[in-house]
């Protein structure tokens, strides 16, 4: 009777038996390059907005108007010298600023450049070389200017500025919102996508699937964070102005800055009297 009770109570076979299973291997480069790119966006976001102001760095207004202005005197000039000489003016800006920033801009400069060549080429052969050439030397300064502006200026000083030109208020706190969620669900990604990566066992034929439940919690995350932000201001008394204190002084690189622009100012009335 207790060998008959023995028996009930013995360990299976299989459960005494050791671990063989080897997954099939499968490429994760989809995941990687999504976890890059994420994290490539954080970081110029971060780095935008934690760094610190040099001492004698130029004021984020004068820089938005001035480079609002550069912009505007590149799409009215019709003198192909001004153009060049404001290329030259702002390759000799570029100059100053670190190495890996200067990469970043020009390889956007010039990958939009080309494409727009790319784009009126016919045009260049059927004998209108002149406005290719101008517009593609304008769209390399315009978007040259622009991120100059963006690298050297902080995300909330550009917001800050736009107060100072009678922006809507409604505008400056949506640009705003926007910056900082970009960030928090990013990190929120970041962290589905390391989820994924570590809980992909074998060969997964599914990805899609996988990649399409993260884009739709981001999207229910989004909307409950949003919710919960618009109930947070409702209960602070938020009535949609947006109201900025900043203390900052003209300082000897404004007096430079400005300057120069006014110099450029010059520059475009005397070609254009040409």
């Amino acid at each position: 009777m207790d060998n008959n009770k023995l028996k009930q109570f013995d360990m299976p076979g299989w459960l005494l038996k050791g671990e063989d299973y080897s997954p099939q291997t499968d490429k994760d480069t989809f995941i990687n390059k999504s976890i890059l790119s994420v994290l490539s966006i954080l970081s110029r976001i971060r780095a935008q907005g934690s760094g610190k102001s040099a001492k004698h760095s130029v004021n984020a207004t004068v820089k938005v108007a001035f480079t609002f202005m550069l912009i505007l005197l590149i799409s009215f000039s019709r003198n192909f010298t001004f153009v060049i000489i404001i290329n030259v003016y702002l390759i000799s800006t570029l100059c100053l600023m670190d190495a890996d920033v200067i990469v970043k801009i020009l390889k956007i400069s010039l990958v939009t450049t080309f494409f727009t060549f790319i784009v009126l080429l016919p045009s260049a052969i059927w004998g209108n070389s002149f406005n290719t050439v101008m517009i593609t030397t304008k769209e390399f300064a315009t978007i040259t200017a622009v991120g100059i502006l963006s690298h050297s200026t902080r995300w909330n000083a550009i917001t800050s500025a736009l107060k100072s030109f009678f922006v809507p208020n409604i505008f400056i706190v949506v640009l705003d919102i926007t910056i900082k969620y970009i960030v928090m669900l990013g990190d929120f990604a970041l962290n589905m996508l390391y989820a994924l990566k570590l809980r992909s066992v074998g060969k997964n034929k599914t990805k899609n699937t996988s990649i399409s439940g993260i884009a739709g919690t981001i999207f229910i995350k989004s909307k409950e964070m949003a919710d919960d932000m618009y109930a947070a201001m409702e209960c602070r008394g938020f009535t949609g102005e947006y109201y900025v204190y900043s203390n900052s002084k003209i300082n000897i690189a404004d007096y430079i800055y400005i300057v120069m622009n006014i110099g450029i100012v010059f520059i475009f009335m005397y070609f254009e009297r040409i």
